[in-house]
């Protein structure tokens, strides 16, 4: 949920970053700070744990002044909220200063390399390395684009950062990796804005340019030149001209809520991540969200999951991972259905709600149940303040962000990490999960958003499959163990968008019913990555080639036998079992959005439908 705001201009920069800051503020965050180059080349850092206001205390008790400079606040990731750990961050000798949003994936390998070449490290972050390789870059002779580049090609994962050196005292460089760390830049009269999100400096400019995955731009007060960080060639860019509507400057350069909220899922996965994956102890923290005892942990014999619509099929994915994880036995029930069948519920049971507004009246009705029985009451829940983040024992914030679109995206896939990350708390405490596999499952977890850009970036298959599918009636899912929940969640965004008639089903019940409506006017939608099923869903595939079905198939990259069996591939990179829901969910989400869209649909408002179920 970091915020970057950057400032090159004629005027004061530390009040411009200040208020941008404060206009992000709704995206959370433990830290903040700010650093400007003075005049007499001196950069200039403020840095304090918190809230924003703490920081505007300790810039009036100690002023800085400059026309160039960068802001941030931050959700620990590497290292404890403090002020060392605060962003800004420089290098050893003072002369680079950087802000960052996102997971340094190869983060201890660099750390010890530069130990190794003698830096000396001033904080516990990530970040921090980052600079110090932009500096080992610059006394190479490189200028700070180039060194620029060449530092952030030894970075795994995704990332936005803002760069700026004494040395070159009239420009910032900024550059974007993925799909976790967006970067904007807003463009003035004799003046540039750099910010992580729009709304931080649109009182400035409506005039926006967006870079997009592996693209850099050089900042000066007179204008921008962004290059590809690969080979350092220009790019041209549009500029985008936002309009002073609120809803239309949401939106940015989407055509849809549901589209951008897609699209952002790589940095509300990081965001969901940060402070609670421990990335250099290994562990997920989550006591404060979640208090618990060791003791209190091993006495629950049972977790129930209440949820509704696309929460459900979350909470089926949370059943897998937290009995892999926790050995825990997990029951998953519809809110609505919960309260009616007299649950068998006792004071070693907990009951975990997830809700995105946390307002949904038949889940509320659901954990009320669960309190009268004595049940330890817990919540997943995107909105802050809501009923069912303050009736509960104990919370996890999903940090979505705001979600627009009525068919949920982004919460859904910040649930699933939520659910991971309590499957490992659970197992620590639980004793199921020893240190080097806990470090194990948290490892997995930093590559999670990385994973999740590159499934972003193959993007380009779904207007062609929507223009050969869209005048279909029906279609069918099919999965199998963890990924079988996928399914059912890509049947019903089809559903709910489309209103094309979609039945998600376990791969293996296909032969007990569902197989009889195979024919070429009905497409079949197979998750068949490589994983312990693989074989079997291959199985389905070929039973369904058989009896003339159209297959499209849902695969591991790489995977070259699929190609032999199935009509149409999509494909995600591999990854940890437990994690590939978060990936496979993307392109049922893409196909059902891009479906839509060619029918003719109101994606974003789709009808008899609302956000939040409010009434019963």
């Amino acid at each position: 949920m970091c915020g970057i705001v950057g400032y090159v201009g004629p005027r004061q920069a530390p009040p411009i970053i200040y208020e941008g800051l404060r206009r992000l503020e709704y995206r959370g965050y433990d830290s903040a700070g700010l650093a400007v180059l003075e005049g007499n080349g001196h950069i200039a850092i403020r840095r304090q744990v918190g809230k924003l206001g703490a920081l505007g205390e300790l810039l009036q008790e100690q002023p800085v002044q400059g026309h160039i400079g960068m802001g941030h606040t931050r959700w620990a990731t590497h290292g404890e909220p403090s002020q060392r750990n605060a962003h800004p961050h420089v290098g050893m000798t003072g002369d680079v200063v950087i802000v960052h949003n996102g997971i340094v994936e190869n983060f201890m390998d660099l750390r010890q390399e530069l130990q190794d070449e003698g830096a000396i490290l001033n904080s516990d972050t990530d970040t921090e390395i980052i600079a110090h390789l932009i500096e080992r870059c610059l006394a190479g002779g490189e200028s700070l684009v180039q060194a620029t580049r060449s530092a952030l090609a030894h970075l795994r994962g995704a990332h936005g950062v803002v760069v700026m050196s004494r040395h070159e005292p009239d420009r910032l460089v900024a550059a974007r990796i993925g799909n976790a760390g967006g970067v904007t830049l807003g463009v003035g009269e004799g003046e540039m804005f750099i910010a992580s999100d729009m709304p931080a400096i649109l009182e400035h400019t409506r005039r926006m340019v967006f870079l997009d995955n592996g693209e850099m731009a050089l900042v000066t007060a007179d204008g921008y030149q962004v290059l590809r960080l690969d080979d350092g060639t220009p790019v041209t860019k549009e500029i985008h001209t936002i309009s002073w509507d609120p809803v239309s400057a949401a939106k940015g350069k989407y055509r849809h809520f549901m589209e951008k909220e897609i699209y952002h899922q790589a940095r509300a996965v990081t965001d969901s991540i940060r402070g609670r994956a421990d990335f250099e102890a290994g562990q997920v923290r989550l006591a404060e969200s979640i208090p618990l005892t060791p003791e209190q942990a091993r006495a629950l014999d049972k977790l129930i999951i209440v949820a509704c619509g696309t929460s459900a099929y979350a909470a089926l994915v949370g059943k897998f991972m937290i009995e892999s994880l926790a050995r825990l036995p997990v029951e998953v029930d519809y809110g609505s259905e919960f309260r009616y069948r007299d649950p068998i519920i006792d004071a070693n049971t907990a009951v975990l709600a997830i809700t995105q507004s946390g307002e949904t009246v038949d889940t509320l009705a659901a954990m009320e149940e669960a309190r009268l029985k004595g049940a330890r009451l817990w919540s997943i829940v995107n909105v802050i303040g809501s009923q069912a983040h303050r009736i509960v024992d104990g919370a996890i914030l999903m940090r979505a962000g705001p979600e627009i679109g009525v068919a949920s995206t982004k919460a859904f896939t910040t649930s699933l990490v939520d659910l991971y990350m309590l499957g490992v708390y659970l197992g620590a405490l639980r004793g199921t999960l020893d240190r080097a596999q806990q470090r194990q499952r948290v490892d997995d977890l930093a590559r999670l958003p990385d994973l999740v850009s590159q499934v972003l970036e193959n993007g380009n298959d779904y207007p062609a499959l929507a223009n050969t599918f869209y005048q279909r009636e029906h279609f069918l899912f099919l999965g199998r163990g963890i990924n079988y929940p996928i399914a059912l969640e890509g049947a019903l965004k089809l559903k709910e968008i489309s209103y094309i008639h979609a039945e998600g089903y376990p791969a293996g019940e296909m032969k007990h019913g569902p197989i009889a409506l195979i024919d070429r006017a009905m497409p079949v939608v197979t998750i068949a990555v490589r994983d312990r099923v693989y074989e079997k869903m291959i199985s389905q595939v070929e039973q369904v080639k058989t009896r003339g079905g159209i297959v499209i198939a849902l695969a591991t990259k790489g995977d070259q036998d699929i190609h032999d069996k199935a009509d149409y591939v999509l494909t995600v990179p591999p990854a940890s079992p437990l994690l590939t829901p978060v990936l496979t969910v993307i392109p049922m989400q893409l196909l059902a959005y891009h479906l839509a869209v060619r029918r003719g649909c109101d994606v974003d408002q789709p009808r008899n439908l609302a956000k939040s179920v409010t009434v019963e």
